[in-house]
């Protein structure tokens, strides 16, 4: 099986390592680039070949300067600075709100009180053998960085929409951000030619398997297994988390994240991650009460071994937090045009239709 279609991740990685190694000092190398598009006009197979080629000596050349640094900061991936975080969102670094520099701003996290414990190097190693996306699913998203998903006893050709493959940014091993309200999450997924994935969606990607088997109950399996994914750290190991206010939610309360695909068990059959732990995301949710589009929150942050339950665990309805696939938790749900909640632990990624217009607006 080629890794071509994982170039783009790969070599996107590279630039956490790039960035670890100004902060100690070191000069970077310059990354090779890939094939030239004409190769693969001409020859599909040879480009293909070529591309694998470049992902070797990518590979070899994050090696070498990763040889350089003395230690893998997991850090180091924490961005504070408009700058630096903007050169992560892509298309997406026009929008005009506040990013990075301080509370409220879209970012990820509050950098001083975070505490990470995988760096970039740790991260790309547990990916290193990973395809991320395949030319067909590449060809059937027409974006990369997605997969398509389909209901069971359907194929490839019969998935009516795509998802991210991480939380935003949708980068492999790079911390995912926080703090935005869903009205902005939507201004950033359509700077991208994408939306704001719905519940259905979301959950479907989860449970679901592309070859047409059983439903799984999580993402990696039919029994909760916290150490699986970003799930297992208690906040009670650090300081009190005070959410009596804004200012000192900010303050107070630590975005312990690792970088996406940092648990590489941790992954739909469809080959969506971080569906538990990590952060939790925005998604939507029509209501056919009043035909209005609703804001929903689905999965949980890295936390939630404080609040895990069982379906079997006693309690009421709102003592359990299950993280199941399906869960519909419908905690902070708001009318969409007028949602403001955001958090600390509160992140999104986006979905595009499949043969929608131009842009991927619908």
């Amino acid at each position: 099986m080629h890794r071509a279609s994982a170039v783009l991740f790969i070599l996107g990685s590279f630039v956490c390592c790039a960035r670890a190694a100004v902060v100690t000092g070191t000069a970077t190398p310059a990354l090779p680039g890939p094939p030239p598009p004409s190769a693969a006009d001409a020859a599909p197979h040879a480009a293909a070949e070529d591309a694998d080629a470049a992902i070797l000596a990518a590979i070899d050349s994050a090696a070498e300067l990763d040889a350089t640094v003395p230690f893998d900061d997991p850090m180091a991936l924490h961005l504070d600075t408009p700058e630096a975080l903007r050169a992560l969102m892509g298309e997406a670094a026009s929008v005009p709100f506040p990013v990075g520099g301080g509370a409220w701003h879209f970012s990820q996290g509050n950098r001083a009180i975070a505490r990470h414990a995988i760096g970039s190097k740790a991260c790309r190693d547990g990916l290193r053998d990973v395809v991320l996306q395949s030319p067909e699913q590449r060809a059937r998203c027409g974006a990369e960085g997605m997969v398509p998903v389909w209901e069971r006893g359907g194929g490839i050709e019969s998935a009516r929409y795509c998802i991210d493959l991480f939380e935003f940014p949708n980068k492999a091993c790079e911390l995912p951000f926080v703090f935005i309200t869903p009205v902005q999450a939507v201004r950033v997924c359509h700077a991208e030619g994408k939306r704001l994935c719905t519940q259905d969606e979301w959950n479907l990607a989860c449970r679901g398997d592309p070859a047409g088997g059983a439903d799984r109950v999580y993402a990696y399996g039919d029994e909760m297994d916290l150490t699986v994914c970003n799930t297992n750290k208690s906040r009670a190991t650090g300081p009190t988390c005070d959410i009596s206010s804004y200012e000192k939610l900010w303050s107070t309360c630590g975005t312990n994240t690792e970088p996406s695909g940092a648990f590489p068990r941790c992954r739909s059959r469809f080959g969506v991650f971080d569906q538990h732990g990590n952060v939790a995301e925005i998604m939507t949710r029509f209501e056919p009460a009043d035909g209005k589009m609703y804001t929903q929150l689905k999965g949980s942050a890295f936390f939630y071994v404080d609040v895990a339950k069982k379906p079997t665990d006693p309690g009421g309805y709102w003592t359990k937090y299950p993280d199941q696939c399906n869960f519909d938790p419908r905690w902070h749900v708001e009318k969409l045009e007028e949602s403001t909640h955001m958090n600390y632990h509160l992140g999104f990624r986006c979905c595009k239709t499949v043969g929608a217009p131009e842009g991927g607006r619908d």
